[in-house]
């Protein structure tokens, strides 16, 4: 009996038990279906990560204060848990040498600081908001977009001038979403029982995938509020010192390795601080990292997931067990007409894998539904890649083979004379 023989007998065998054929596929159903689904929705995870990070500048370098021996590896100054003292700080003398050493490397440096948080009032209206401190540079680095009016320039850093730029989502609150009644306003903002005035110059648009996730409502929601550098230092009382600055590369330039190169020319400056080193890192350097930490979580969850599988498979061979049973007297006819122990393994086999098979089909249908509805709840849809397709079907035949070799292996060494006897 041939292979085709084979398959028209097992679809026919589905056909007459097409209850018991769909709850032994179940198992399969579930478990390709489960690591489709969170392949693809940790591909969408990925990809949205990575493009938020990848759209604050893939070819940015942040360089930052480690401090020395902190128990943590230097992490505290690197995520703002501590802050240096003044003397400690890199300065804007260094930003000068940094920029003469590999001024045919970098496009910009954009250095920035906090002034607080607050709320700008206009009667019953209100906009919340974070002051930060910025240079020129702050906007072509972090890929900001300038809707109206002109960005923070070096006359208003040099002046220290209240001016700021603000987000398209405060003109909305205070200004009925008008730009033209905005520029040139003047508003009041409370920072902590503070009331410091500043005049609109700017509108920027606000971008959620880069500026964060936040669950508060467009009124509520809290943006920037952009003012010259020096401006935010006077608010504050600080020093002249940055904690971190931002570098930007010029396209083509391998960031990753000018990051090397600028974290070992600064250190230079610290080569006497028995406190802070200074640490740089690419930015695409932490965007291949996060990927394969990504796909390292989704790949384990997904091992764990096709544990159903294995439940699956044993599913499929217990049936088969009752299948050889239940055609014990045919079985031996056909041997007692010629066939081999071969052709009756193979035919087994194959209905293994043909019930594997359609699971497996049917899961990876319910795996892209499932794969595409959760990576577009994260505002990312994708479907399964077509390796994530093959791998399915290949596992799916495997565990066919793997799980119906013992049924069929059974069937083959039946004795025909007790088959036949067999009632």
């Amino acid at each position: 009996m041939g292979l085709g023989e084979s398959i028209r007998l097992a679809l026919e065998g589905l056909r007459a038990n097409k209850m018991r054929s769909l709850l032994t596929m179940l198992g399969i159903i579930i478990g390709i279906g489960a690591v489709i689904g969170i392949l693809t929705v940790g591909n969408g995870l990925t990809g949205s990560i990575t493009g938020s990070m990848s759209g604050l500048g893939a070819s940015n370098i942040t360089v930052s204060l480690r401090k020395l021996d902190d128990g943590m590896g230097g992490m505290t100054s690197v995520f703002g848990l501590q802050t240096p003292d003044e003397e400690d700080m890199l300065t804007p003398q260094m930003m000068e040498d940094l920029r003469v050493r590999y001024g045919d490397y970098i496009q910009g440096i954009s250095v920035s600081e906090s002034a607080g948080s607050g709320q700008a009032k206009d009667g019953r209206l209100y906009a919340n908001l974070s002051i930060s401190g910025v240079n020129e540079e702050y906007l072509s680095v972090n890929n900001l977009t300038l809707l109206n009016g002109r960005w923070i320039r070096q006359k208003d850093l040099a002046g220290a001038r209240a001016v700021c730029v603000v987000s398209d989502k405060l003109v909305n609150n205070l200004f009925a979403g008008s730009a033209e009644r905005a520029l040139g306003a003047d508003i009041q903002v409370d920072r902590s029982g503070e009331l410091l005035d500043f005049r609109i110059i700017g509108v920027y648009e606000y971008d959620q995938s880069t500026m964060g996730f936040s669950m508060a409502s467009e009124q509520d929601i809290s943006t920037s509020l952009f003012v010259p550098l020096t401006c935010a230092k006077h608010i504050t009382g600080s020093g002249d010192g940055y904690a971190s600055v931002t570098v930007q590369a010029d396209p083509g330039v391998d960031s990753a390795a000018l990051a090397g190169d600028i974290e070992h020319f600064l250190n230079r400056y610290y080569a006497g601080n028995d406190d802070y080193s200074v640490f740089a890192m690419a930015m695409s350097t932490m965007v291949e990292s996060l990927s394969t930490i990504m796909n390292t979580l989704s790949i384990a969850i997904s091992v764990i997931a096709s544990i159903s599988l294995l439940v699956g498979g044993i599913g499929v061979m217990n049936i088969m067990l009752v299948s050889v049973t239940e055609r014990t007297r045919e079985i031996g006819t056909r041997k007692a007409l010629g066939a081999t122990n071969n052709d009756i393994r193979i035919q087994f086999v194959v209905e293994s894998i043909i019930v594997c098979l359609i699971g497996g089909i049917i899961g990876i249908v319910v795996g892209t539904i499932l794969g595409y509805v959760g990576s577009s709840l994260i505002s990312e849809p994708c479907f399964p890649t077509v390796g994530y397709i093959a791998l399915a079907v290949g596992f799916s035949m495997a565990i066919g083979v793997f799980f119906g070799y013992y049924p069929a292996n059974k069937a083959a060494r039946l004795d025909p004379i007790e088959a036949l006897r067999y009632e």
